[in-house]
């Protein structure tokens, strides 16, 4: 079973499965208040790999992923261009999704909106309330820190320590209590949208927003809770810290990836160098931001430079045209290599290792090829072709989709020519051409064309 850093126990721990054979897993989506980013697609496509191997490894997945259609974000953006909120919404959605299509992201299972679950969200903050853990004040509902006995968790510190964090970080214009407790509920200005609740009109809070949709969809005790490094504090807290005051079990594992970083500079707004995703995929094949994420591990940041995309370009040309001279090779992969490759990234997500088992194989099946063993590199090929497909790579054999019996007719004529048996091979020749195909002979190898 896979093993992965668990943010809560501060080490590799075995990803302990509450359902054998079951994975459930939450990864905290957008905010949808403008166009995803370079960190945005890192989160995304981490957390893709994961659920691709967990599938190739035999495992049923339940993947969650939610939208915050509702946050002070969406609000501030509409009023500043005299929108309605539900237009800023729905559109940076729609970016959203547009994006993720275009680095091959497989779409979640289920995609919980915040506004379809305030109801949820109201019982939830009642019943913190009855239970002594919130209270309400003039500008909304919130909850009482103190009463979480390990709030602190994740971040290894216990609440002496955060007094200065976790939402607003003084009393100063607020009733809170402690400048740890966190809103549940704000009370809406006039203007702003609203829905219904026992303590007076507003919305929730960021933090209940995930804690209730998350429990909702995969239940108590849910196996993984994923995230940036940037929300193991205060949100990821503030989550569990929901759940634990109203005595029901959350996350059993806690994993979280490292910042992007352009020209050695973390990425933030602050700082003015985001990339929007869609504009990066305009500039570089989508492909390579998948590739050079994945020869770095998900914990280490990452740096985003003009020279670290334009080498996972050409690394990929390199894999095109191996996908190109292998195309009509493959045949089964080799288990003892998937073996190694599984044990590769069951340790801690080891994409960087799984890459390097990839590309030798492709260098295998060349060396293979180019001392005429078919029979071993079709196996090599299949094997790399595997792994590639196993991690989201699709690889382009420049878009020729060749029949398995028009593959298995060249299979046959390279052999025969590795043979010398060059009657065999023009038979071969002469029944590809009826079929409508033609065998270019060069420097990749054999490479099937239609006519």
């Amino acid at each position: 079973m896979i093993s992965l850093y668990d943010t809560a126990r501060g080490q590799v721990a075995p990803l302990k499965l509450r359902d054998p054979g079951r994975v459930s897993m939450y990864v905290c989506g957008p905010t949808v208040y403008g166009p995803p980013h370079i960190g945005h697609g890192r989160q995304t496509l981490v957390y893709d790999i994961l659920r691709r191997f967990l599938t190739w490894s035999g495992l049923e997945v339940t993947f969650v992923s939610n939208v915050t259609d509702i946050d002070d974000k969406i609000i501030n953006r509409a009023a500043d261009e005299d929108r309605e909120w539900t237009e800023i919404a729905t559109k940076c959605e729609a970016i959203w999704w547009k994006s993720m299509d275009s680095y091959n992201v497989l779409r979640p299972d289920h995609t919980p909106h915040a506004t379809e679950y305030v109801e949820e969200m109201v019982d939830l903050i009642g019943a913190l309330i009855a239970g002594g853990s919130a209270y309400v004040t003039t500008d909304g509902v919130y909850l009482r820190v103190s009463t979480v006995p390990d709030y602190g968790l994740l971040t290894n510190q216990n609440l002496d320590d955060l007094l200065e964090g976790g939402g607003e970080r003084s009393l100063v214009g607020t009733e809170k209590e402690s400048p740890a407790d966190f809103v549940l509920w704000k009370f809406s200005k006039p203007g702003e949208p609203a829905w219904p609740s026992p303590w007076g009109e507003g919305r929730p809070g960021w933090h209940t927003e995930c804690v209730v949709m998350s429990l909702d969809l995969l239940g108590e005790g849910f196996d993984l809770h994923t995230g940036g490094l940037d929300l193991v504090f205060p949100h990821h807290e503030n989550e569990r810290a929901q759940a634990v005051a109203n005595g029901q079990r959350f996350a059993r594992h806690w994993m979280h990836h490292g910042f992007v970083e352009l020209e050695g500079e973390k990425m933030s707004k602050s700082l003015g160098n985001v990339k929007n995703l869609l504009d990066l995929a305009q500039l570089y094949d989508p492909r390579a931001y998948r590739l050079l994420i994945l020869q770095s591990h998900y914990r280490s940041p990452i740096e985003v430079t003009d020279t670290s995309l334009n080498n996972a370009v050409a690394a990929l040309g390199r894999l095109d045209s191996f996908a190109r001279r292998a195309a009509a090779l493959a045949t089964e992969s080799d288990p003892t290599t998937l073996s190694e490759f599984r044990s590769v990234m069951e340790n801690d997500l080891d994409t960087a290792g799984a890459v390097d088992l990839m590309f030798r194989k492709v260098r295998e099946t060349n060396s293979l090829l180019d001392s005429k063993d078919i029979e071993a590199a079709g196996i090599a090929a299949a094997t790399a072709l595997e792994i590639a497909t196993v991690l989201g790579l699709e690889l382009n054999a420049e878009g020729e989709v060749v029949p398995e019996e028009v593959a298995a007719l060249v299979v046959r004529r390279t052999a025969a020519r590795a043979a010398k048996d060059w009657a065999e091979a023009d038979e071969i020749r002469d029944e590809l051409t009826t079929a409508g195909w033609t065998v270019e002979d060069g420097a990749q190898g054999p490479v099937p064309r239609r006519l």
